[in-house]
């Protein structure tokens, strides 16, 4: 398994976001669907300044008889850079790639678990508090995954997110290449001022990581044209526990999440819940304009609002063949 991370757009706030907007450095776009089996395209990935890191988690078992015999790991991490301009010149900051940590693996009936930190420095320099002189550091925080994988003696093999730090986007892929799980939060400001030294699994503190499932390829597409077809959408925030929209209120709004996990409540029943790249809304577009579902913030999180205008109603109908939560729950 593999998880690249990466800087999505509207992921930074305050004045750290000057140097993005005025183009002395980048957002990224989106990783791939699919990064190759196996990861086979990730040096390509890093070479094109693709992810700003990535943790590649590779395992193997040996079974003889039906039992295993032997066991072991492979792969590790793989640090990115980060390109800064100024006028006339551009400098390319490489990133600190820190130890791998591969833990002991644990031994159990018929499987192995294997668990894999990998991470660093970013390659950005930036200016952070201290209590000491000279009360000003330049060196950014670190950033994180650790990942862990199970494999039977029978060749299954399952994975989890075991921790990750809140800043980048984390996005997941199992061994076929194809992206299968994300990260649903993150957390700049957190991020920037925690992850140093012992609040980092390379100190004594591991953040976990809140994983949703993956949007359908239809919905990363039209993520891409609401946040860059032209008209900007207005980007609203809803903290944590707070409602979006409630069921049986009108409403022709379509909700792109752009971080955080959102939840659809049906009668009080909880049906679902989305992360980063979830395109919600579109019952009310397809059904007469009513609210079909409540959707509740559980984390606290940030939502793009577009019209419906502004998508193809055949779109959206393929969008909500996906959605048919509030049918499964009558």
């Amino acid at each position: 398994m593999t998880s690249v991370s990466w800087i999505p757009s509207e992921a930074i706030g305050g004045m750290m976001r000057m140097p993005f907007d005025k183009g002395f450095t980048h957002y990224d776009d989106p990783p791939p669907d699919s990064i190759g089996p196996g990861g086979s395209g990730l040096d390509a990935l890093c070479e094109a300044d693709r992810f700003r890191f990535a943790n590649h988690l590779r395992a193997w078992v040996e079974v003889e008889g039906g039992a295993i015999t032997g066991f072991g790991y492979a792969g590790g991490g793989m640090m990115g850079s980060t390109t800064v301009h100024l006028p006339g010149v551009a400098h390319e900051f490489q990133a600190v790639g820190l130890p791998d940590v591969q833990q002991p693996a644990e031994v159990g009936d018929g499987w192995v678990r294997f668990v894999q930190t990998a991470g660093g420095r970013t390659g950005l320099p930036a200016p952070r508090r201290v209590r000491r002189k000279p009360f000003i550091q330049w060196q950014a925080p670190l950033v994180w995954t650790t990942l862990a994988l199970t494999i039977h003696a029978d060749g299954a093999a399952t994975f989890e997110v075991a921790g990750a730090s809140r800043f980048p986007r984390h996005w997941i892929y199992g061994n076929d290449g194809a992206v299968s799980a994300k990260v649903g939060l993150t957390d700049f400001k957190d991020w920037y001022r925690r992850s140093f030294g012992k609040h980092t699994p390379w100190g004594d503190e591991e953040s976990p990581a809140l994983v949703t499932a993956v949007e359908s390829a239809l919905e990363r597409s039209l993520s891409a044209h609401i946040m860059r077809g032209g008209k900007k959408p207005k980007v609203r925030k809803v903290k944590a526990g707070a409602t979006l929209c409630a069921e049986g209120d009108p409403g022709t709004e379509l909700y792109l999440v752009l971080d955080g996990v959102i939840r659809v409540d049906k009668d009080g029943e909880r049906l679902a819940e989305y992360g980063p790249g979830a395109l919600l809304g579109e019952r009310a577009v397809l059904e007469e304009g009513m609210r079909t579902s409540s959707m509740v913030a559980v984390t606290p999180c940030r939502v793009a609002v577009a019209a419906a205008a502004d998508i193809d109603r055949d779109a959206l109908m393929e969008v909500s063949s996906g959605h048919r939560n509030e049918d499964l729950a009558r």
